[in-house]
């Protein structure tokens, strides 16, 4: 769900009594939609993408780009050493403006205000002066966007036009229950609440009009006599909670996934959703939006390498359904000997411009005829050498389309297990090297431009009986991983034929318990194609038992002496057993 007004006023609750008076040490922007603020130790971070706006502590370590973005070495020339002096909002809206204290480069104290408008698709980062003038923003708007309100360096700050309706907060008994009478009682009660009132959130018009009725799509004709007081008294229960900053952080769970987030809890959905409370807003929305965000790299920074990888792998399939083909015309073969043989034997009796031949098959058991066709600008000598040059081709060909087929079919694999490496890419990093591993093997063209290269580290994790479990992040880090770091006498994981990445389990000799094997299996699995899955077949075996054939693309190892346990990915306990 989208951030609500309500719900951003109970983070800012949270926020204020831990970041007034910090002071900002660096400004970091790991994505063109992503701030984020380090004050003596708290990570502030603020979302101004068009799915996920908000504002929040984090925990989540995201990583930063080799080159910072302009707004972002603007943003340092002019909060960094400042301290926060109010974080405001404005009357239920999707504001928040961030006041800071700064001394410029000369000496001289002023002010300036970062201004997130969580807004949707409107969404926008504005820095300000101390004159209320915009100094740069994130994304501009001109006249040719919007005639009524210009986002631009040089201009005054004008806050978003209103929409007409009133702050919830601020209505009043008598008025709300002379509203009431006068709209349209087919109108449904959660459509009359935002209607007439900002500030709400569908999920909260629904949740009232439930807590009214007890149906979400409630009509107001069926409110009855005494219906608006009791609707009344059901709203002015949620303006005490405001009022009193009484606010609570449920998280609600369907089938073990997130779905929504509120700031109360929500009963309109019953048994179908899981009520989860959270200690505070910044960690309900870090796992709100941790897979939320994967994604949306994957699909931002990988979306070319996907669709790279794609249309590789098509085209390796259409080749292997061709060379399928060829290789079943090449079983047939013998057919074309036959042919030449039988053009051979009739010569006598065959002339020139002929298009074709009926003759006996003493090949046939039966004794039948058969018509053979011919190519009537040859001699008959000539067909019968074309159909024995076919059958020798053919039978040349069998052998080597058996090692083309091999070959594409292993590639295909390999263009699998790289979509499933992309789908799991988490850093800038991961795709550089998915990038450099495609250049290494053909399947992208060399550039000229050097990348920037880091040493990425693979994913870690600490069994709850204290053993390290190493996860490869792509092709080349598994080789790396598995044939070169990994002990002999470690335990190498890895689902049973399904793409996934290679998982180390350290053992240094000492003996594994069952457990600590079902929880390194719970690793691999969920590092795979079949994440979603359940009862996922994950082999192990010791590290001495995995070889690499020579040859073989990036990740592609053979193993015995293997062993298979059964296990379903749980996300709770990866993000658990995951290393810093």
């Amino acid at each position: 769900m989208a951030l609500d007004a309500i719900c951003l006023q109970a983070i800012l609750e949270e926020l204020r009594p831990k970041l007034l008076g910090l002071r900002v040490d660096k400004v970091q922007q790991p994505s063109r939609d992503q701030l984020i603020l380090l004050l003596r130790g708290n990570r502030l971070l603020l979302n101004a993408g068009a799915n996920a706006p908000r504002i929040q502590l984090t925990e989540l370590v995201r990583e930063n780009p080799a080159e910072p973005p302009m707004f972002c070495m603007l943003l340092r020339k002019h909060l960094v050493g400042g301290k926060v002096a109010e974080i405001i909002q404005p009357a239920l809206e999707r504001l928040v403006w961030l006041e800071l204290d700064i001394t410029d480069e000369f000496g001289r104290v002023g002010r300036r205000t970062l201004v997130l408008e969580a807004m949707g698709r409107r969404s926008n980062l504005i820095l300000l002066d101390g004159e209320g003038r915009i100094i740069d923003c994130l994304r501009r708007v001109d006249a040719d966007m919007s005639a009524q309100r210009q986002v631009l360096p040089g201009l005054y700050y004008q806050m978003p036009s209103g929409t007409g309706r009133l702050p919830i907060i601020e209505e009043m008994e008598e008025s709300f229950l002379d509203k009431l009478s006068a709209a349209n009682p087919e109108r449904q009660l959660d459509a009359f609440l935002l209607d007439h009132y900002f500030g709400l959130s569908p999920l909260m018009a629904r949740e009232l009009a439930y807590r009214a009725t007890g149906e979400t799509d409630s009509r107001i004709f069926a409110l009855g006599p005494d219906g608006g007081k009791r609707f009344w008294k059901t709203v002015s229960e949620l303006l005490d909670i405001i009022k009193e900053k009484n606010f609570t952080p449920i998280c609600l769970r369907k089938e073990g996934l997130a779905a929504e987030f509120a700031c109360i809890p929500i009963r309109q959905y019953g048994a179908a959703m899981e009520l989860v409370p959270y200690e505070s807003f910044s960690a309900l929305l870090d796992d709100f939006y941790a897979v939320r965000e994967q994604q949306e790299r994957t699909n931002q920074r990988g979306a070319d390498l996907i669709r790279t990888v794609t249309t590789v792998r098509d085209r390796l399939r259409r080749k292997l359904a061709q060379q399928e083909r060829d290789y079943l015309e090449t079983q047939n073969r013998d057919h074309l000997r036959i042919c030449g043989d039988l053009i051979t034997a009739n010569l006598y009796r065959m002339e020139r411009g002929k298009g074709q031949l009926v003759c006996e098959n003493f090949y046939d058991e039966a004794g039948g005829t058969i018509s053979i066709p011919l190519d009537p600008l040859l001699t008959p000598q000539q067909n019968a050498a074309k159909y024995y040059k076919r059958y020798a081709k053919a039978k040349s060909a069998e052998h080597h389309l058996q090692e083309q087929m091999e070959i594409a079919r292993r590639d295909i694999a390999y263009m699998e297990s790289v979509l499933e490496a992309i789908q799991h890419a988490e850093t800038e990093q991961d795709f550089l090297d998915i990038r450099a591993e495609l250049r290494e093997g053909g399947f992208l063209k060399k550039q000229g431009k050097k990348e920037i290269r880091r040493a990425a580290r693979p994913r870690q994790f600490r069994t709850s009986s204290g053993f390290r479990v190493l996860v490869g992040r792509n092709n080349r880090q598994n080789d790396q991983l598995t044939m070169k770091e990994a002990d002999y006498r470690d335990i190498w994981l890895h689902t049973q034929k399904i793409h996934g990445s290679h998982v180390i389990l350290r053992t240094a000799g000492r003996e594994v318990d069952v457990d600590t094997l079902v929880e390194a299996a719970k690793i691999a699995a969920y590092y795979s194609q079949a994440r979603e899955s359940g009862n996922v077949p994950v082999d192990y075996t010791q590290v001495r038992y995995v070889k690499k054939p020579a040859g073989a693309r990036p990740g592609m190892v053979t193993y015995q002496a293997y062993q298979t346990v059964y296990v379903t990915p749980e996300e709770a306990l990866i993000q658990r057993l995951k290393e810093s």
